[in-house]
């Protein structure tokens, strides 16, 4: 994708006389001011980082049933808005399950094609600024977890702890077992902003599959990595990983049920913008002509996201056949395709930009002292307990999903029985910390029935509680949908796409059997 990018980028700049917006590989940049309509990402009683991200307190876990379009709301101390990040809550759900919030699919200075090409120089020493980049992002982003999937050949030529971005100067604690490193939390010591949480580094790789929580090299490296034989498959998962594949563009249905994996990708962002090449070159012409009406400099994925029918069908039929695999949303991070800055002084693809925009939501089980680790997130994964989020339009809050059956609360990606009368109960999210003055978005929830080639939807709901009681056996995911309203004044010349739906939450199925 790089290369097609490219290619489009030298073209507009000749079209242009040759002459470039602004680039940098500073990686950080000032707030954003009023463009195209957009407010300024500034925010009264919140701390502004170096790059324009604005940092706020999390509020709590519990939703409520009010309606996000209500009148009368108290007001909002540090209202959300476009480049704010919020922690997850620190505490527990009221059924004991902990929110981590991460990416799992992203690369570092241990990818061959990362960092513009060049992640290290000719002595194997990591590029400073693309490495300072990513870590600046870790502590920016306030991600819980990173699932590093590093390429292949890069990654099996380096070792553990420095496939972990291991550097205790940086505040950086292993995580060992039995005496040897297995992850890290990453430290802010040094960076702007320390949030109140690190963030757990695991390692992996995307070469023939994607293993991902890797604790140690699998034997044969390269040609280990580099298959995707059900041997090798079975030997990455003896080294801990749990066994994805990215791009399920890449895959057919069979693949996905033959071979013995855990999971797949249910939306990509690289896949999203190939696939979405017309309205990506618009966008750009935009940042490189200067173009007023562009969307604020984090909402740049705004006109270019849209949801991949490759990926729904392949997930629906999976799912139809009876065969059961997670699936994760990837942000395939490589700092590596653009350059040039947006107008709050950063580059369009820096990891704190594209970290930002969605991510995975693990519902983990925690240890008795409320503690957690890179084994209770790969538990979560291998459990189906995962919904992603699209946060570039907001953090949402409230958002549950069970079904009880039999007497019993069941979590995502359980399996219940059609005699134990199952029934879904969802609860509306909202944006968490929602500006009271501008216009609130539209929130939707919906059931959908995986049928062969895709999903169909079985129920609908606009209120604060959406219940319903399966009829048949199959896989019933739930799926929020959100129309902007609220981010209108923020897109310039992209703001009537505010009033169109689009997904915001993918959850993961429950499995109803007969």
């Amino acid at each position: 994708m790089r290369g097609l990018w490219m290619v489009a980028t030298v073209a507009l700049l000749g079209c242009r006389g040759g002459q470039e917006v602004g680039s940098t590989d500073e990686g950080t940049g000032t707030s954003e001011g009023t463009t195209g309509g957009a407010a300024s990402s500034s925010t009264s009683g919140a701390s502004l980082d170096s790059s324009g991200t604005t940092t706020a307190d999390s509020g709590s876990s519990s939703g409520s049933g009010e309606d996000e379009s209500s009148t009368g709301e108290p007001p909002v101390e540090d209202p959300w808005e476009p480049g704010t990040v919020l922690p997850t809550p620190e505490g527990p759900n009221e059924r004991g399950l902990l929110d981590r919030r991460g990416a799992i699919h992203t690369h570092s200075v241990y990818s061959h094609d990362a960092c513009d090409g060049m992640p290290h120089d000719a002595r194997g020493v990591p590029d400073p600024v693309c490495l300072e980049d990513l870590r600046r992002a870790l502590c920016q982003t306030q991600h819980d977890f990173v699932m590093l999937t590093d390429h292949g050949d890069s990654f099996a030529s380096n070792s553990y702890p420095e496939v972990l971005l291991y550097d205790p100067a940086r505040g950086d604690v292993l995580v060992e077992r039995d005496d040897a490193p297995v992850a890290s939390w990453a430290g802010c010591v040094g960076q702007e902003v320390v949030p109140e949480r690190p963030t757990l580094i695991m390692a992996g790789t995307e070469t023939g599959t994607m293993p991902v929580g890797l604790e140690h090299h699998a034997p044969g490296l390269d040609a280990t990595y580099g298959s995707v034989t059900p041997e090798a498959i079975e030997e990455l998962r003896a080294a801990g990983a749990v066994v994805l594949v990215a791009h399920t563009e890449d895959w057919d249905v069979a693949q996905l049920v033959d071979l013995p994996l855990d999971g797949f990708e249910m939306y990509n962002l690289h896949a999203n913008l190939e696939a979405n090449f017309a309205a990506g070159l618009a966008l750009l012409t935009q940042i490189l002509t200067g173009d007023p009406g562009l969307p604020h400099s984090d909402l740049v994925i705004f006109p270019i996201w849209q949801e991949d029918s490759r990926y729904i069908e392949r997930w629906g039929s999976v799912l139809h056949g009876g065969t059961r695999r997670v699936t994760t949303m990837a942000t395939d991070a490589h700092r590596n395709t653009f350059p040039q800055e947006l107008p709050d002084g950063e580059r369009i693809d820096s990891f704190r930009r594209m970290l930002l925009w969605f991510s995975n939501h693990l519902l983990v089980d925690p240890a008795p002292d409320g503690s957690w680790d890179d084994l209770a997130l790969k538990d979560a994964l291998l459990a189906g307990r995962l919904y992603g989020v699209f946060e570039y339009m907001g953090y949402a809050e409230g958002f549950d999903a069970v079904v009880e059956a039999g007497g019993e609360v069941l979590e995502i990606g359980a399996d219940v029985s059609l005699a134990d009368g199952p029934e879904i109960v969802v609860q509306r999210p909202r944006v968490q910390q929602l500006d009271p003055e501008v216009t609130p978005p539209v929130i939707t929830m919906h059931v959908l029935r995986a049928i062969e080639g895709g999903f169909e939807v079985v129920a609908t709901e606009a209120g604060p509680e959406l219940r319903y009681e399966p009829d048949a056996p199959g896989a019933y995911r739930v799926e929020v949908r959100i129309t902007p309203l609220h981010l209108s004044d923020y897109l310039g010349s992209h703001a009537d796409g505010a009033a169109t739906p689009r997904v915001w939450i993918y959850a993961n199925p429950f499995y109803v059997q007969p």
